[in-house]
């Protein structure tokens, strides 16, 4: 297996690695930095439970070679938070029950804060499509919905 010397900003911290070709992003950014906050768990790109944001654009990790990565900005849910204080996107998750036994939290944060980043007014619809690729078994999706559609006018209130 062939080796290869990358660099990625993970949450804002440059990090070199050397890694084998066939490493998954998941994996080394679980395994090598143990950024754990991401989850494992089809390992086929089905449930959104790995997604991670990659360029500011939701990736589920385990679909995405480490080396593809390389030179590329990655943000985990452990990048969220800034100076100890949890962004408006975690409060309204936790405002609203939409965190049950928490393995698609991480991803579908990740997921609503890069629709709120690019659409600061989301449709019910549009929230919907966004986190179409985050499967969660235990919420039901209306209340990870209706905490994203607060987060959206908390942020809307505080950048006005």
């Amino acid at each position: 297996m062939s080796h290869h010397n990358i660099y990625l900003m993970v949450n804002g911290k440059r990090y070199s690695l050397e890694v084998e070709s066939d490493r998954s992003l998941l994996d080394v950014v679980r395994e090598d930095l143990n950024l754990t906050g991401i989850k494992k768990g089809c390992d086929k790109g089905d449930c959104g439970a790995c997604t991670v944001l990659l360029n500011g654009k939701p990736v589920n990790s385990c679909m995405v070679l480490a080396v593809q990565a390389d030179g590329k900005e990655i943000t985990t849910i452990e990048g969220v938070a800034r100076d100890g204080k949890l962004d408006p996107i975690q409060v309204a998750f936790i405002k609203h029950g939409a965190v049950q036994c928490g393995f698609c939290t991480p991803g579908m944060i990740l997921t609503a804060w890069a629709l709120l980043r690019e659409n600061r007014e989301p449709m019910r619809e549009e929230i919907q499509k966004a986190i179409s690729g985050n499967l969660c078994r235990c919420t039901g999706y209306v209340q990870i919905i209706d905490a994203i559609q607060s987060a959206a006018r908390v942020s809307r209130v505080n950048n006005e």
